[in-house]
């Protein structure tokens, strides 16, 4: 489960930064880049809970994570042969397509996996975060050394590793359930007002994180802070994840997936509310620290919650959800802190706290209601 994690996250740290220079090598203007990276994002709203309620409803994890790997797969190496804006687009729609609900369908099948082998889910998924890095750093060094009209074949590598460490997977053991077996519904989660506020929390806590990963780099590079600087302060949010990732078994067992998920809004409020005051260059070291409470924090309660109240014929429909969610809240707060921050960037960073402060006062509603 880590080498796919790994596998998965160094795919993302080798295609987020470096597809848009890819599709530029291709001779496409940045508004054609622009809807190019968009559409997918759009497609797998759409998809996602569809793939994960089917995997769900047929128990079959593992065979859905080798499928979409190897569609996703060669659905990239079209984006790579294809000419023109729009073959490039419709082939990279169909990669996203098949790639983006995988993230899902994993945490579904390592929470269900982990759980039964009573091993903690931290420690496994921090190598994804690693290979982020990894991903950012080793990409970066081979550009010095290829073409960037070659890139697309460093991501179809990654994708490639992917594609063996899916079919490594320990399946479940879960079969086929029998055709008169009655079928969990995935409407029974959307009736439950603990599950839903939840993933609210959770999502308008990660969502604003958008302004962030927008905008800090203009923001930070119109300050005058140098590239090596600013590579080095996004570095140390991830380790600070990371870290906290690998400790997440060691943590009080009074810090329940509410606490956590809380403690994350908090800190993201606390970091967005002093962003917002333009602070000095020696105090984002401890504000990029608090990543791993606005990020971390809040993603271990969420998976913490999933695994504790969603049945397990249910986990990749609950993920699914999440997932959906998170890309509408995430896609709107990005849109929606492009125009403030083009107006006012402290402005902007205010609307990113608030949204972490509607996140933690709606998972002390989902505590309320599942004391009650």
């Amino acid at each position: 489960m880590g080498l796919f994690y790994a596998a998965y996250f160094l795919f993302g740290g080798i295609h987020l930064p470096f597809f848009p220079l890819w599709l530029e090598a291709r001779g496409l203007d940045p508004k054609t880049i622009g809807i190019v990276i968009a559409v997918p994002m759009i497609v797998r709203i759409f998809i996602t809970p569809v793939i994960a309620h089917q995997a769900d409803r047929h128990r079959a994890l593992k065979a859905t994570l080798a499928v979409c790997s190897v569609a996703g797969t060669l659905a990239m190496i079209a984006v790579g042969l294809v000419q023109g804006a729009v073959p490039i687009l419709i082939a990279f729609a169909l990669a996203m397509a098949a790639l983006a609900p995988m993230l899902s369908l994993s945490d579904a099948y390592a929470l269900t996996g982990l759980g039964a082998r009573g091993r903690a889910y931290g420690p496994v998924r921090l190598w994804g975060s690693v290979a982020f890095i990894a991903g950012n750093v080793g990409a970066g060094l081979v550009l010095e050394a290829i073409a960037p009209g070659n890139l697309i074949w460093l991501i179809v590598a990654s994708l490639l590793a992917l594609v063996a460490a899916a079919f490594a997977l320990t399946p479940l053991g879960d079969a086929r359930p029998a055709k008169d077996a009655p079928r969990a519904s995935g409407l029974a989660l959307l009736r439950n007002p603990a599950f839903v506020a939840v993933v609210f929390a959770a999502c308008t806590i990660q969502g604003s994180h958008a302004l962030y990963y927008g905008f800090s780099t203009l923001q930070w590079r119109a300050a005058g802070i140098d590239g090596t600087t600013i590579g080095l302060l996004w570095g140390l949010g991830v380790a600070a994840e990371i870290v906290l990732f690998a400790l997440s078994a060691r943590l009080p067992g009074w810090l329940g997936p509410f606490a956590l998920i809380a403690i994350g809004g908090t800190g993201a409020i606390l970091r967005w509310t002093v962003m917002a005051f333009d602070p000095p260059a020696a105090l984002l070291p401890l504000l990029q620290l608090l990543h791993a409470a606005s990020f971390g924090a809040t993603h271990l309660g969420t998976m913490a919650y999933l695994a504790r109240a969603v049945p397990k014929e249910l986990a990749a429909t609950a993920q699914g959800y999440v997932a959906t969610l998170g890309g509408v809240v995430t896609a709107s707060a990005t849109a929606a802190s492009g125009a403030v921050f083009a107006a006012s960037g402290s402005l902007a960073y205010l609307v990113m706290a608030g949204m972490a402060l509607a996140g933690v006062l709606s998972v002390a509603y989902a505590g309320a209601r599942s004391r009650d």
